[in-house]
């Protein structure tokens, strides 16, 4: 079964030129800059306290632009940005998605960093006309302005690779970038990316236009030492892959279809990233709730939740889709554990075939219930 972002993130590492040098990308980039900035800064001399506020505005201005940019430019396709689209729409949000919002290595800040080459015509065909316009009436307005542009360049590539770094980097638990990060992985949502969390440094232009949106952290997954038990099972659905993942991925109809599923409360339709339910459950032979929290959601290809339950039970469930033939191949991941001895035992000695039966029930349940409700909805269209 296709795993979606990592066969992206495979074929766009191959497609990376092999004489590519991360290390060296990124101290083009930093030296550039820092020279650049000195080059500007050098013109400066008894910067009065007026001249000063120069710095806050310029980088007020910078977090504006960069803000349009990103917004208009990043995720709506124009004629004459469309290269950007495409590496930012297309490859960006291709290559980090919920779930997979880190790089695994040096060379996948490819990804991450502009090209080397847009800091010269940044600085170039951008800060240094307007470097020389603020020159005619103040040089040092103009000095302290061209280098602000280039620190906030600068400050731009840093803080968005800190905010695609391995979650136990130190550098993560550095409150502003925790929380600059934690806005950039909503921005990454699917059903977000077009509307909320522009901003990379500071979301003050999120905040002034209304497209600032916050999510809590979630609770991390109890941790234990034990391995997860997994379940895989696979069916073909007659159907199209967006709809019937569309199907599976309304928690609202697991009832329907799942013989475990009791009760669920939580949002009506299929769930994106972020949605939260609860579920009562007859898994095993017991009775429990399970408190979920959707964590991905790629139309047609991949949906992902995870949840907490009684006995200290954890769970994570990946549906996923791909074309077959004139229908859907429907694969169903189960990876769950119990925290408890007890639990672990009797799960070994009879929990896990119970659930597996139910599973496999499941999935025949499914490829009736959804081609039915499918055809209806075909006939109704």
């Amino acid at each position: 079964m296709r795993q979606t972002t990592e066969a992206f993130r495979s074929r766009y590492r191959a497609a990376i030129h092999p004489l590519y040098n991360p290390w060296l990308h990124g101290a083009f980039v930093l030296l550039f800059g820092v020279l650049a900035i000195g080059a500007f800064w050098s013109r400066v001399q008894q910067v009065s306290g007026l001249e000063w506020l120069t710095v806050p505005l310029t980088l007020l201005f910078f977090n504006f632009g960069v803000y349009t940019v990103h917004r208009h430019l990043g995720h709506h396709k124009k004629a004459f940005a469309k290269l950007f689209y495409a590496r930012h729409a297309g490859d960006h949000h291709s290559f980090f998605t919920p779930g997979h919002m880190t790089y695994d290595s040096a060379r996948d800040w490819r990804v991450i960093l502009f090209p080397a080459w847009l800091i010269v015509v940044h600085t170039l065909l951008i800060t240094l006309p307007l470097w020389w316009l603020f020159a005619q009436f103040n040089a040092n307005v103009a000095g302290l302005f061209g280098g602000c542009m280039v620190l906030g360049y600068l400050t731009y590539e840093v803080f968005h690779a800190c905010e695609h770094l391995p979650p136990d980097n130190p550098v993560t638990r550095l409150p502003w970038i925790r929380q600059m990060r934690r806005l950039h992985e909503l921005h990454h949502r699917r059903e977000r990316m077009q509307e909320r969390n522009f901003n990379i440094v500071l979301p003050l232009m999120d905040y002034l236009f209304g497209t600032l949106y916050w999510e809590p952290e979630p609770a991390p997954l109890s941790y234990s030492r034990m391995p997860m038990t997994r379940m895989q099972h696979q069916i073909d659905i007659t159907g199209e892959p967006i709809a019937v993942l569309a199907y599976a991925a309304s928690v609202g109809r697991w009832p329907e279809w799942h013989p475990s599923s009791l009760k669920i409360d939580g949002p009506h339709g299929p769930l994106h990233a972020g949605a939260r339910f609860e579920e009562d459950i007859h898994a095993g032979g017991r009775e429990g709730h399970l408190s979920w929290e959707v964590t991905e959601y790629l139309p047609g290809r991949r949906w992902c939740a995870r949840a907490q339950g009684d006995h200290g039970l954890s769970l994570l469930l990946t549906y996923e889709c791909g074309a077959e033939g004139n229908g859907t191949r429907f694969v169903r991941t189960l990876d769950y554990r119990f925290d408890g001895l007890g639990m672990r035992i009797a799960n070994h000695l009879l929990l896990k075939r119970r659930i597996e039966r139910e599973s496999a029930a499941s999935m025949l349940a499914l490829r009736d219930m959804a081609a039915q409700y499918l055809s209806s909805a075909r006939a109704s269209a």
